[in-house]
């Protein structure tokens, strides 16, 4: 019984968290893609942030923003993806990225909750940066699809409560990067598809059973 009341709690202290975290991705959404919320009355885009950013284009344009917020919202962390000239579509690049990201969200015990969203106006994630698989070898497709269902699956199976902002169009492996999270926030204006399936094609990152669930 011991047991039974101490897992309740604990499953009640997830959802007070995970409440906590969607109230802080819709404020995110509302005060503008690229200026984080206010705090105390002074915009949060003037303070320090205790964040890391991973990628080789950090100086040109981040396409991964990694924030680690503080104060009352303490634990919670910020995935933004920012690719504003391939809406947010996702290349090796940018799954490298959200790879390292992830396997260091992992093993931090300070971590509570993790929002994936997006840094770019009216885009969620385009899905596969098709432009870019155009130009690889095959052997390279391969390489890559494995790479990013491995790095959607690790963002699955956080052991925090992960949250999926859409603030615009969710498309194909996009779709699948929200499927992976275990809560959705969608705005009035999101638009969602599998639009491969059109072309008898499966989704290929590996969520396409979470869609009972969504």
């Amino acid at each position: 019984m011991a047991a039974a009341l101490g897992g309740l709690g604990l499953l009640r202290a997830r959802l007070r968290l995970a409440a906590a975290a969607a109230a802080t991705s819709a404020a995110l959404c509302r005060t503008g893609h690229r200026t984080p919320p206010l705090r105390g009355g002074v915009a949060a885009a003037a303070l320090p942030w205790a964040g890391r950013s991973y990628g080789s284009q950090a100086k040109e344009e981040e396409e991964l923003r990694v924030r680690y917020l503080d104060d009352e919202h303490k634990g919670i962390v910020v995935l933004g993806l920012n690719r504003s000239h391939a809406k947010n579509a996702l290349s090796k690049n940018l799954v490298k990225m959200m790879s390292k990201a992830v396997d260091a969200l992992k093993s931090d015990k300070k971590v509570r909750t993790v929002v994936l969203r997006s840094e770019v106006p009216g885009i969620f994630c385009a899905g596969a940066d098709l432009k870019e698989r155009a130009k690889m070898h095959s052997s390279e497709v391969s390489s890559f699809v494995s790479r990013a269902r491995a790095t959607i699956n690790e963002l699955a199976n956080l052991p925090v409560p992960t949250i999926a902002a859409i603030d615009g169009t969710a498309l194909g492996g996009g779709l699948e990067l929200a499927l992976a999270c275990d809560i959705r926030v969608a705005a009035s204006s999101a638009k969602m598809g599998l639009v491969e399936t059109k072309l008898a094609i499966i989704p290929g990152a590996g969520t396409v059973t979470c869609i009972l669930c969504f």
